[in-house]
């Protein structure tokens, strides 16, 4: 995209390693931190995890649409082999800030857009808490009481550049990934995650004829990534790595929202 290619970019997913609490630090191949709460712990003031159970429901707050049985998907890995997958929890609003320096003129209308199409092909109800100035970050932590109060911090949608975000270089207009925890008894389940957008590069895509929706189909994808899909070999869906132009969820990719959208309500964490 930054050569002028209009419709075709790399995309980076990340999947958010674990910080166990109680039994030390260990690291698996990624871009981020997930944090493993070995233990359940009670909330103290300088806890590294908020109270439990913050906004949780006794249901899920919406339903993900019928499978339509497409098979062309592929789920993040779970760090657990005996669960399928990790999803965010579905009886919980799921909030997020956007960091709008350097956002191209328009584009928080295509990160709505896109938000709202992730929303319909899981059932998650995204909330919307409004600008931040948060930075992007490897290491971005998952609790951040000062700035975001005493819950899970929103996942983090923030313009960049390849300068402040080394892996947008190149023709990667952007990566997105998702942190995880888990208490005893229960399955992992995402808490908080971050997109970083390459500006430069989406600034002049945002020039082609087509421009804005192959910008908003970036956002899909990087916000798929969030939720728990991850790159496949078919190039009509659009969690394809390099795109050739497609601006909207394919059947796989629909099938694979939805079944993210299934995932198991966490009301300890």
């Amino acid at each position: 995209m930054k050569q002028g290619r209009p419709g075709k970019w790399r995309s980076t997913s990340a999947i958010v390693l674990v910080l166990a609490l109680i039994v030390g630090l260990f690291f698996i191949p990624s871009w981020f931190e997930r944090y493993v709460l070995a233990e359940a712990l009670p909330h103290l003031p300088d806890s590294e995890v908020p109270p439990p159970g913050y906004e949780a429901a006794s249901s899920p707050l919406g339903l993900p649409p019928a499978s339509n049985g497409s098979t062309a998907f592929v789920l993040q890995e779970s760090p657990d082999p005996g669960q399928p997958f990790v999803a965010y929890d579905p009886c919980r609003p799921v909030h997020y800030v956007v960091r709008p320096d350097l956002a191209p003129p328009g584009t928080d209308q295509l990160i709505r857009e896109a938000v709202s199409a992730v929303s319909a092909a899981t059932g998650l109800q995204f909330v919307y808490d409004g600008p931040t100035a948060e930075a992007p970050a490897k290491d971005r932590e998952a609790y951040q009481p000062d700035r975001y109060g005493k819950k899970w911090a929103p996942i983090l949608i923030a313009w960049s550049t390849p300068e402040e975000s080394p892996d947008l270089a190149g023709r990667v207009a952007g990566f997105g990934g998702s942190s995880s925890i888990q208490v005893p008894g229960e399955p992992y389940v995402y808490v908080t995650g971050q997109v970083q957008l390459d500006a430069p590069g989406l600034s002049e895509t945002m020039t082609f004829p087509n421009g804005p929706a192959l910008v908003r189909a970036i956002i899909m994808h990087e916000l798929a990534h969030v939720v728990g899909l991850d790159h496949v070999n078919d190039p009509t869906q659009l969690m394809y790595e390099e795109n050739n132009g497609q601006v909207g969820f394919g059947a796989g990719d629909r099938a694979g929202l939805a079944l993210l959208g299934t995932g198991e309500c966490v009301p300890n964490v």
